[in-house]
C-alpha cells in the first residue's frame, strides 16, 4: 500500500464546447483541463469531479476516452495517463424541512464507479430537476430519498461542506444528520468539513464519531484544486479503495486531513449584512455590536457552539491529524509569476508546500518569500477570520 494525495469536491465551469455547467465557476474548468492540472501541478492522485451528471460533460467524458489519454477500469473510476484516478461525482441541491419548519436546502456530494452508473443517474436525476445540463442544480426530492437513487446506481452520498450558512446541513436545515437520514444514517461514510471548519470545530457533534472527514477545495478554478485536500493509504487510486479508505476497512484509510484554517473560510464567524462587518466574540452572535442590527449571516463556529453536544474536542482514536494547510495562493507577497517559476522548479504544489528546503525555495523567489513559504509550512502564519462570503486574510509574524 501507498499514499496518496485526493481532492475529491472539483467543479467544471464550461464544456468542452463552451456550454455553461457550474455559472461561478471559470471557463477553463473543464474535465480535460482538471485532469492536466492535477497531473502536472497540483501532484493530486485522486480527484472527485462533481459535475459529471450534466449530459453536456457526458459527452465531454466520452470524447476524453477516445483519445486514449484515459481510460475507465473495473474497480472504478478513470485513469489518466496511468497517474490520476479521476471519480465521477454530482453535486445535487435537496429539499428539506428546515429549522423551526421552513424550506431549507443542502448540497450533496453522489460519487459513482463508472460512467453507465452516473448516465443512468442522470437521466433518472433529469425527473427531479429542471435542468440537468447544470451543476448543483435543485432537486425535488429531500437528501433521505436521494440516498437511495444514489445506492441504487452504486453511489455514495456525502453531505457537502457541512456547516456553511448556506446550501448545508447543519449550516440551515438541522442539528443532527440523523433527523435527515433516520435509519439510512449508517450508509453515510462520510462528511466534508468545507474551508470554514476543521475536525476540532467537527468533533463538537457526537453523532458524528463515526463518521470520516474530508477537506476538499471546493475549487471554481483551476489554482484553488488542493486549497484543501486529503492524503489516504491504499492499495491503488480507484473508486472502490476510495470507498474502503472512507470506511477505515482492510488497512486502507485516511491518513491526515489538509485544510485552510478555519479563519481563513469565508464563512468562518457570523457578518452583519448591514455595516458589512465580520463579528468577533467568545460566544455565539446574533446582533452586530456597532448598529445592533440582527441581519446577520451565521458563521461557522457560531453556529456549532449552538448545536454542539460536547464541551470539550473529544476525537475518536482513528481520528485522522488535521494539518492546518495555507495553499501558494494565499501567501502573502507571493504573486503569480512567482508561484509560476516554484512549479516550473519543482513540478507540482505538493512538492513546494511538503517537501522542498528552504534554501531550494529561495534559489528561486528569494529569502522573504521562502521565509514565508515555510512559516506557512510550520502553521506561524497571523490570520484575520473571515465571515459572510469574504475569505479571512494572512498576516505576516517577521
Amino acid at each position: 500500500m501507498y499514499e496518496v494525495f485526493a481532492d475529491l469536491h472539483v467543479h467544471i465551469g464550461r464544456s468542452q464546447n463552451n456550454k455553461p455547467i457550474k455559472i461561478t465557476a471559470a471557463k477553463s474548468l473543464n474535465f480535460a483541463n482538471i485532469a492536466k492540472e492535477c497531473n502536472e501541478r497540483k501532484g493530486i492522485d485522486i480527484v472527485g469531479i462533481i459535475d459529471c451528471a450534466s449530459p453536456y460533460v457526458i459527452e465531454d467524458i466520452e470524447e476524453f476516452l477516445k483519445t486514449g489519454e484515459a481510460y475507465e477500469i473495473k474497480d472504478g473510476g478513470i485513469i489518466y495517463r496511468d497517474k490520476i484516478c479521476i471519480i465521477l461525482g454530482s453535486e445535487i441541491e435537496t429539499s428539506e424541512i428546515g429549522l423551526n419548519g421552513h424550506c431549507g436546502s443542502a448540497h450533496n456530494l453522489c460519487f459513482f464507479p463508472h460512467l453507465s452508473d452516473i448516465k443512468a443517474f442522470s437521466n433518472e436525476m433529469s425527473k427531479h430537476i429542471k435542468n440537468i445540463t447544470l451543476s448543483s442544480q435543485r432537486a425535488d426530492i429531500s437528501a433521505y430519498e436521494l440516498i437511495d437513487i444514489v445506492k441504487k446506481y452504486n453511489g455514495i452520498l456525502i453531505p457537502a461542506h457541512c456547516f456553511t450558512p448556506h446550501k448545508s446541513f447543519y449550516g440551515n436545515c438541522t442539528d443532527r444528520l440523523e433527523n435527515i437520514f433516520k435509519e439510512k444514517y449508517d450508509d453515510i461514510l462520510a462528511i466534508e468539513l468545507g474551508l470554514s471548519s476543521d475536525t476540532f470545530i467537527a468533533d463538537m457533534i457526537s453523532e458524528l464519531e463515526n463518521k470520516a472527514f474530508l477537506t476538499n477545495s471546493d475549487a471554481h478554478s483551476l489554482p484553488k484544486i488542493a486549497r484543501e485536500y486529503n492524503k489516504l493509504l491504499v492499495n491503488d487510486i480507484s473508486f472502490k479503495e476510495l470507498v474502503k479508505a472512507l470506511k477505515n476497512e482492510d488497512g486502507r484509510k485516511i491518513i491526515s486531513n489538509y485544510g485552510l484554517d478555519p479563519k481563513l473560510g469565508k464563512y468562518h464567524r457570523s457578518y452583519c449584512e448591514t455595516c458589512n462587518k465580520v463579528l468577533s466574540g467568545d460566544a455565539p452572535i446574533f446582533k452586530c455590536d456597532s448598529c445592533d442590527s440582527k441581519n446577520i449571516t451565521m458563521g461557522v463556529w457560531d453556529r456549532v457552539e449552538i448545536i454542539k453536544d460536547k464541551n470539550t474536542t473529544i476525537s475518536p482514536k482513528n481520528r485522522p491529524e488535521y494539518i492546518y494547510q495555507i495553499p501558494l495562493g494565499f501567501i502573502p507577497g507571493l504573486g503569480p509569476k512567482a508561484i509560476e517559476k516554484l512549479l516550473s522548479t519543482f513540478g507540482t504544489e505538493m512538492n513546494i508546500l511538503h517537501k522542498i528546503t528552504n534554501d531550494d525555495i529561495e534559489t528561486v523567489v528569494g529569502e522573504r518569500n521562502a521565509h514565508s513559504i515555510i512559516l506557512a509550512r510550520e502553521g506561524k502564519l497571523s490570520i484575520h477570520a473571515g465571515g459572510g462570503g469574504v475569505y479571512g486574510k494572512v498576516e505576516l509574524k517577521i
